[in-house]
């Protein structure tokens, strides 16, 4: 695969801040790479280095073995992050306006039926909802169909049915040569979308790699999740209140728990024990346990050990790993959106199930 971006140890400081400390990348022909990253994490500052918008204080950047700044305009699209086109002008005259600005430009028509705008483009962009905006300004970013795409949070302020739109209009666009390179926060986008993912954080690329290849190496195991407790606010409201009893009486020589407390103890501490003849890795919480390493095949094994010894239990949650997982080992931080576990069951009658955990979008 040839390479159309190289970058190579870009830096970048605003006062005592370092946006960017030393980041290298490469994006082959026809690739998807995302930036991972929370708010604050360098990303537009990144793509600014890319696109020749912002000078790095060192490092360099070769697009189409050029400078960014000398690449034919026509082969490049870019979508920023803060984008403000003027308000009076609807979505049908924003697209064309920026249709004229190449010689050789797609039907702003096309444009707007892409990006799901076709219905409202008469409207003012003033009057079109959030997430109708960006889909408009994605349009602008596609009217030269460029041969290199930078699509800087494109999804930010979209509802969940726009968002897979436009990730299926994206696919699309990989699919017919289009290198796309985009930001994100969420991480069930990167997934969906990437091929390979850059995980940035103050300013560093802490890992780059495929999702499945992150999540194999960084991400740990499997987790089911065990609830003993009845999880509601008034739970953890007496628990909350132990601990601060608690706290309060260190030079007690005992401090009586609330029953409930009590008993959810017993019956975490009992689970805990019901497991220890099986060869999972147990971890016991507040509201119950965690088993670690559990396969789907074996949920059913876990239950009925469970079940045998008569342990009560309420929910059921099986997870697995995912991009957030890896971002939080590496960083020791999270960054918005992550795979929604999926719930199994709840109580000792529940049906034992093989559900996977899906994408939060």
């Amino acid at each position: 695969m040839t390479d159309v971006l190289v970058a190579e140890d870009l830096r970048r400081t605003y006062g005592d801040t370092a946006a960017l400390s030393g980041v290298s990348l490469s994006v082959g022909d026809g690739e998807v790479f995302a930036l991972v990253g929370p708010n604050g994490a360098g990303k537009t500052t990144l793509i600014r280095a890319l696109t020749g918008t912002t000078e790095p204080d060192s490092g360099s950047v070769r697009v189409f073995d050029s400078r960014p700044t000398a690449v034919d305009r026509q082969r490049i699209g870019l979508l920023p992050q803060s984008f403000d086109p003027p308000e009076r002008l609807t979505a049908r005259e924003l697209v064309t306006y920026y249709a004229g600005l190449y010689d050789e430009a797609r039907d702003p028509e096309a444009i707007l039926a892409e990006v799901g705008i076709a219905e409202s483009a008469a409207t003012r962009y003033e009057n079109l909802s959030g997430g109708q905006q960006r889909r408009t300004c994605v349009g602008t970013a596609l009217v030269n169909d460029p041969d290199l795409l930078f699509l800087d949070e494109p999804t930010t302020g979209v509802d969940p049915a726009g968002r897979r739109a436009l990730w299926r209009l994206i696919e699309r666009l990989a699919d017919e040569g289009t290198t796309v390179v985009l930001t994100t926060h969420y991480m069930a986008e990167a997934e969906r979308l990437a091929d390979r993912v850059g995980l940035l954080a103050d300013g560093k690329l802490a890992a780059v790699g495929s999702p499945t290849a992150l999540v194999a190496e960084h991400g740990g195991r499997t987790r089911l999740v065990v609830e003993t407790s009845d999880g509601s606010a008034e739970a953890d409201d007496e628990r909350a209140e132990a601990s601060d009893e608690a706290e309060m009486n260190d030079d007690a020589e005992t401090t009586d728990a609330p029953d409930s407390v009590a008993s959810a103890s017993a019956a975490a501490d009992a689970a805990a024990d019901a497991l220890t003849t099986t060869d999972f890795e147990v971890e016991t919480t507040e509201r119950g346990l965690v088993v670690h390493g559990v396969a789907p095949e074996d949920i059913g094994r876990v239950v009925g050990t469970l079940d045998d010894r008569g342990v009560e239990y309420g929910a059921l949650t099986w997870t697995e790993p995912d991009l957030e997982d890896v971002f939080l080992q590496l960083t020791g931080r999270s960054a918005d959106g992550s795979g929604e576990a999926a719930t199994i069951g709840s109580g000792a009658d529940a049906e034992p199930s093989n559900a996977v955990a899906e994408g939060e979008l």
